[in-house]
């Protein structure tokens, strides 16, 4: 009986397999060569397309801008000299005082002395130094001179070049008293 069975059970396969193989080879038979719409339409669409591509624009040629033509402007990229002979100008022959390094704007009024008729302030420099400075001093990188000393504040008058004509003109800054 087992032997039966099998043989009985391979003749099966082998005739499944023979009409798997056919259905297919049927299958194959009825399709179409010349496709469906949608292969007709992507033929078609694709022999119209073209590529659209815009010249190159004309490259136009650098024309340079000259700064300053006429020479009314100061270059910004040189220093401005000082004008001989003219108003006011700061005494560059002296020489410099300690407080004369460090930005006015650096610089602190701490404190005040008084020795009979002389005043000196204190001023803490950035490096927490204290120096005494009395009327007449130099003190700031604008060629500050100390015109007045009080209990609240050191008053300076400062030298400086003028931005639009470079002329020196002098202009009074001060120092107020810091707690």
């Amino acid at each position: 009986m087992p032997n039966s069975y099998l043989l009985n059970r391979s003749t099966d396969l082998v005739n499944t397999r023979f009409i798997i193989i056919g259905l297919c080879a049927l299958l194959i038979s009825c399709g179409s060569t010349e496709g469906d719409d949608l292969d007709q339409f992507m033929n078609n669409a694709s022999k119209d397309l073209q590529a659209k591509i815009d010249p190159i624009p004309e490259v136009k040629p650098y024309i340079p801008h000259i700064y300053n033509a006429d020479g009314t402007l100061n270059d910004p990229f040189k220093a401005r000299k000082a004008q001989a002979g003219k108003g006011i100008r700061p005494d560059l022959n002296r020489p410099k005082g300690p407080l004369e390094a460090y930005p006015l704007e650096s610089l602190k009024y701490v404190g005040m002395l008084s020795k009979e008729k002389f005043k000196y302030a204190l001023i803490q420099t950035p490096d927490a130094g204290v120096q005494q400075v009395k009327v007449g001093n130099y003190v700031g990188q604008n060629f500050g001179i100390v015109t007045d000393i009080n209990e609240s504040s050191v008053t300076l008058k400062e030298i400086v070049q003028d931005e639009t004509s470079g002329d020196w003109v002098e202009r009074m800054s001060s120092l107020n008293l810091q707690e």
